[in-house]
């Protein structure tokens, strides 16, 4: 074999992926996944309290078995770039070489010196704050991540954790996002004041954005907390895009991995971002990750104007030269796996296939009066709420088990309209959607209830691993095997193997549902 090839790495909220890609066609030439131990085993969580840590060694453990896995056999020469991306905003609190403090012994067993993952609310109140500061400010710092901060993002949970925690304050220089750490880790630049910060959760978690010359000025930052202020001076002021180069593999790393030190590591990424790269993303076409959560990627031109309610528009957050806009849903599949968990409580073994295939044969009239309202984890889009919770109407004597399902199923295709309505009415085009993630591959009942409930036909890409693919994409475009990353994309695309098409029938049902769905969501925010 004598292509070149690249690695694109995916950390997820429950595993890391590898592929090895052929960069002249895109082909899969190898794939691993490593789960992590201590998130498997619910270490350092306590979801009752909405806390999610997972520890960083389970990221290194990870990549060393992933990467390690996919270039058995293979010349290390051959491989001549690695592309990465990870969950976020996933932060965590480092010292002065970058070290996070869960890999210190005296913090080895800390939840606040762990990385906070992404579905992290515990800094509700904090966002909370900050909104407070920032609606009353002569300038609004969060106009381009939708008008509202989340408890999911960078400054809500930094603060939580400085005031919850006087040790880790005390010892933390800086922090990280979980994309840049493992990125310095492969170079060896861990530096907090030199490490590369990726654009793409600069912009759409921590307010980074160049009409202020980069993350948002110390004085509003004093204003929330001067323990923010503080810390502004050793953060960073730029950002780069994920297409470019952020240098080559360190020699330490080099000999862990059995790789060429000469391996150029490209920028990081958040997941989504980069499964809309490996779906192959343009203006108009709407990416949707669904999984665990949902995530709704478009790009444009940078003189969009600004969408409310939405996790960001950044400029090169996915695609350089074009503005990527981010939205999303908090829970989807774990809406799903609630409902499984909760039946299991009572003895129901169960599986989600079953349920499905049940809930499949259910006439619309049936299950027309069961309603669901999908905010079991919060609202992340449109307008960002993590107060709000989940509602089920309408439940009866004879309601059934596979009625309950396909109201959920149902409420979160709603939620995936409604954030669909919002990009449109605010002048962006979707001409298309193409659908990547496990539930997309997995669950043709779900795709194409979202089919008809959107009323627009979905493509689902034919790679399982869209997120890795387009960390590869951006592996190839640094290690300059493709001069932009549009050519990589073009050569590295692997095409669409099924698609959901409106049923005409079921659209006019899915209408009804929707309306429906909207009075009970007026109802439920109200209510809460």
């Amino acid at each position: 074999m004598n292509s070149k090839l690249v690695i694109g790495l995916d950390f997820g909220t429950d595993s890391v992926r590898a592929l090895l890609v052929n960069t002249l066609n895109g082909d899969i030439v190898s794939e691993a996944e490593h789960r992590y131990q201590r998130w498997a085993d619910q270490q350092f969580c306590d979801s009752a309290n909405f806390q999610f840590r997972q520890h960083p060694q389970d990221y290194l453990d990870g990549l060393t078995s992933v990467v390690r896995k996919v270039a058995r056999g293979i010349e290390p020469e051959q491989i001549v770039g690695i592309g990465v991306d990870t969950t976020g905003s996933t932060v965590c609190a480092v010292d002065r070489e970058g070290t996070p403090l869960a890999l210190k012994a005296e913090f080895a067993e800390s939840p606040d010196a762990m990385f906070l993952l992404w579905k992290d609310h515990t800094a509700i109140a904090e966002a909370d704050e900050i909104n407070r500061i920032a609606s009353n400010w002569e300038k609004d710092y969060r106009r381009y991540v939708g008008s509202t901060y989340s408890c999911e993002w960078f400054w809500s949970k930094i603060l939580h954790v400085l005031r919850k925690n006087p040790e880790v304050e005390k010892v933390a220089f800086s922090w990280v996002e979980h994309c840049d750490w493992i990125v310095g880790e492969l170079t060896g630049n861990t530096d907090p004041l030199k490490m590369k910060r990726c654009r793409c959760a600069a912009g759409h978690k921590a307010m980074w954005h160049s009409e202020w010359g980069g993350l948002p000025p110390k004085d509003f930052l004093d204003a929330v907390d001067p323990r923010l202020g503080r810390l502004r001076n050793c953060l960073y002021t730029e950002s780069q895009t994920a297409d470019q180069p952020t240098g080559k593999l360190s020699p330490k790393w080099a000999r862990i991995l059995g790789l060429s030190p000469e391996a150029v590591i490209a920028g990081g990424q958040l997941d989504c971002h980069a499964g809309a790269v490996g779906a192959g993303i343009l203006p108009g076409k709407l990416v949707k990750v669904v999984g665990t959560s949902t995530c709704d990627i478009l790009v444009g031109k940078t003189d969009a104007s600004c969408v409310r309610g939405i996790s960001g528009q950044v400029e090169g957050s996915v695609l350089p030269n074009l503005t990527g806009f981010e939205a999303g849903q908090s829970a989807f599949g774990d809406i799903y796996r609630w409902f499984q968990q909760f039946l299991s409580a009572f003895g129901a073994g169960i599986s989600i296939a079953e349920i499905e295939e049940r809930a499949a044969s259910i006439s619309s009239e049936e299950v027309n009066n069961v309603l669901a309202i999908d905010w079991f984890n919060g609202r992340r889009s449109p307008d960002a709420n993590p107060h709000l919770q989940g509602a089920i109407f309408g439940l009866t004597l004879s309601t059934t088990t596979e009625m309950v399902y396909r109201a959920l199923v149902e409420a979160t295709c709603c939620g995936a309209r409604r954030i669909v309505e919002r990009f449109t009415e605010s002048g962006l085009t979707v001409n298309s959607i193409t659908a990547v993630g496990g539930i997309a591959r997995k669950s043709p009942f779900v795709m194409q209830t979202m089919a008809n409930i959107l009323n627009m036909p979905i493509e689902v890409l034919r790679s399982p691993q869209a997120c890795a693919l387009g960390s590869a994409m951006n592996a190839a475009t640094a290690a300059k095997i493709y001069p932009a990353l549009e050519k990589a994309m073009k050569a590295m695309h692997p095409g669409c193997d099924r698609s959901y098409t409106p049923c005409e029938k079921d659209v006019a049902e899915g209408e009804k549902k929707y309306r429906k769905y909207l009075i009970a969501a007026k109802l439920v925010e109200d209510f809460q």
